[in-house]
């Protein structure tokens, strides 16, 4: 308790001390000090041109990284084998799918092998929800998962997040 008002007692004369300071230079109390008209103001740094150009260059840079990564880069297509009556494509997973497109045939049993690489978690588990297919898929082993199209159409796989992409293309025979 006295440690207390001790440190309040402190803080009081603290507070008399700036405010008769204060008082002296002219100003009103502590409470109402304003603030000076520089600090309303932003004060503009000169950078050499060399780092401006650098600063623009890389943006541009990572931009165009950005756009390819996410519009530009090609699907890469294949057509299922057919192998004693059963439509087969390897998948290797390998931060995303690739092929990331599979072509098959419609009414023909399908068996997509995928084959992981990459420990990402993201990738532990295949997503075909058009076929009621959820796989877990150990790293540095091939993982098999069979189903037969009904329907022509594309037909969505995933990885558990939802965020690496592929499409199942059935086509009518």
């Amino acid at each position: 308790m006295k440690l207390a008002a001790i440190s309040i007692g402190a803080m009081l004369s603290i507070l008399q001390m700036s405010g008769s300071a204060n008082a002296q230079m002219g100003g009103g109390s502590p409470m109402q000090m304003q603030p000076s008209t520089s600090d309303r103001t932003f004060r503009q740094i000169e950078q050499p041109l060399p780092i401006k150009v650098g600063v623009v260059l890389g943006g541009l840079t990572l931009i165009g990284a950005e756009l390819w990564w996410f519009l530009g880069r090609k699907q890469q297509k294949q057509q299922a084998i057919q192998t004693n009556g059963v439509q087969e494509v390897l998948v290797t997973v390998d931060g995303g799918y690739r092929p990331d497109r599979v072509v098959v045939n419609n009414g023909e049993p399908v068996r997509l092998s995928f084959h992981r690489l990459d420990s990402n978690s993201c990738l532990d588990e295949v997503l075909i929800p058009d076929f009621g297919i959820s796989t877990r898929l150990p790293v540095g082993q091939t993982t098999t998962v069979e189903f037969t199209p009904k329907q022509v159409g594309e037909y969505a796989f995933t990885c558990g997040m939802r965020m690496f992409r592929g499409v199942i293309e059935v086509t009518a025979t």
